[in-house]
């Protein structure tokens, strides 16, 4: 007898739909074939376990389970549900009579306990996604996935403890019930992070994180330690439009596929804000690994990326940024796949003038050399130079100001502005008859001669 259950896969940030194929005969051997990494193969014991804990077995038949399409890579063990369900369909000790729910009209996620309990898996709004795609009757999930996965709008999403809540639901003895989550029809406001109104003085900075803002721009700060460049860069978050509906979406499809997803927060409700440290890794900044996995720069899509002390990072490092930057996507290649991530991402970073970091400061003398200097600059390469928009000193604040009383405006105020001028861009340019609606993204300068 052959079952079908089906769960899904991830590709990028999206999922494909997987057809497990059960077949149970006279025999003893048990394969599962289609191309399963180890975490897939090694939930035949997972299973056996659970199934045993709940007073059900895996027959001693031959058992052969194919996951199609079987050219594609099954990665982790968010499929031990799917499998487990598809066992006990095909051994019978699953009755599927008339009256109750298919094995098959649902999609199944979810990994199991060694006592059939049902642990969170990463990925589940891209499951729901492809399982509304597919015209399934309801995914079955993890109690602690099911809220994010109940942000996809007409595809019932049924919340398990345990191995047994499920079988007993395609049994007909118990009725789960379609988590109930409706999403808000707009975004919250951004609420937790800094306000400009704290930083003292720098009016040409703040002038120029607006443009920034306002445009999409990169931006690169130049200025001696202590000037406020990292205290700056970590408010402009606080100015940026609030995200749309279909930016949370996409933006919190990445968190969900990284694993990043905390499971108090549904929906990323405010725009993201990366800092790494200067010692990361290539692979992590754009993603990568054995099995692919998105980078800072994906995480920072529709955000911001900081990278503070921009000529410390290895050269390498950042010359992977240059590609991103222009096509605000990275695509990463393997011999047997490829995946893309997107990477729509404002570049904010800062540095030191010089080693020291005194140079051209009007409160301590360099001690720097001139080829030092040159040396020290000549870290960060023309071409990712070009790709920054503007670039901006950054001067210490005088003491006259830092005891001043005066209040600076709000992040709220400015944000105001930066809204109203996007509004006015996608209003010229629907003007002149493209249809385009503005998107954050560098504009292309004529070439420098």
């Amino acid at each position: 007898m052959i079952v079908k259950t089906y769960g899904a896969a991830l590709e990028g940030i999206d999922a494909l739909c997987i057809c497990v194929e059960t077949s149970i005969e006279t025999g003893v051997n048990f394969m599962l074939v289609g191309l399963p990494d180890s975490a897939v193969k090694e939930s035949h014991y997972r299973i056996a376990t659970a199934l045993e804990h709940y007073g059900y077995k895996i027959p001693v038949k031959k058992i052969v389970i194919n996951m199609a399409p079987a050219d594609m890579r099954k990665e982790g063990s968010a499929y031990d549900l799917t499998l487990a369900m598809g066992i006990l369909a095909a051994s019978g000790q699953l009755p599927q009579d008339a009256g109750t729910p298919s094995v098959q009209e649902y999609m199944m996620m979810g990994e199991l306990s060694l006592d059939g309990r049902l642990q969170p898996v990463k990925g589940t709004l891209p499951f729901a996604l492809e399982a509304k795609r597919q015209g399934f009757k309801g995914i079955i999930l993890p109690l602690k996935n099911a809220a994010e996965a109940a942000m996809v709008r007409d595809i019932p999403v049924y919340a398990a403890e345990n191995l047994k809540q499920v079988v007993d639901f395609f049994a007909g003895k118990e009725a789960l019930r379609p988590f109930e989550a409706p999403v808000a029809e707009e975004v919250s406001e951004t609420t937790d992070v800094p306000d400009f109104c704290e930083v003292k003085g720098q009016s040409f900075c703040k002038r120029a994180l607006e443009i920034t803002a306002a445009g999409g721009h990169n931006i690169l700060m130049i200025g001696p330690p202590g000037s406020g460049k990292t205290m700056l860069a970590r408010r402009l978050a606080g100015i940026l439009p609030p995200l749309t509906l279909e930016e949370a979406l996409e933006t919190t499809k990445i968190y969900s596929v990284s694993g990043h997803l905390l499971q108090t927060r549904r929906l990323m409700t405010q725009r993201p804000f990366r800092d790494p440290h200067h010692t990361i890794s290539y692979a992590a900044l754009v993603g990568g690994g054995p099995y692919p996995q998105p980078g800072e720069i994906s995480l920072a899509h529709n955000g911001v990326l900081f990278l503070d002390e921009l000529p410390e990072f290895a050269r390498s490092t950042l010359e992977v940024l240059r590609q991103p930057l222009e096509d605000r996507k990275i695509s990463i290649c393997r011999a047997k796949m490829r995946v893309e991530y997107p990477a729509g991402f404002m570049l904010v970073a800062s540095m030191n003038p010089c080693p020291c970091g005194y140079y051209n400061s009007p409160d301590k003398p360099c001690t720097c050399k001139p080829n030092e200097i040159s040396r020290y600059m000549g870290k960060i390469s023309g071409p990712l130079m070009d790709r920054i928009d503007m670039q901006v000193q950054v001067l210490p604040v005088p003491y006259k100001d830092l005891a001043s009383d005066a209040v600076s405006e709000k992040s709220a105020v400015i944000r105001a502005r930066v809204v109203e001028a996007r509004r006015r861009q996608s209003a010229r340019c629907a003007a002149a008859g493209d249809g385009f609606v503005w998107k954050p993204q560098r504009e292309t300068r004529p070439n420098r001669k």
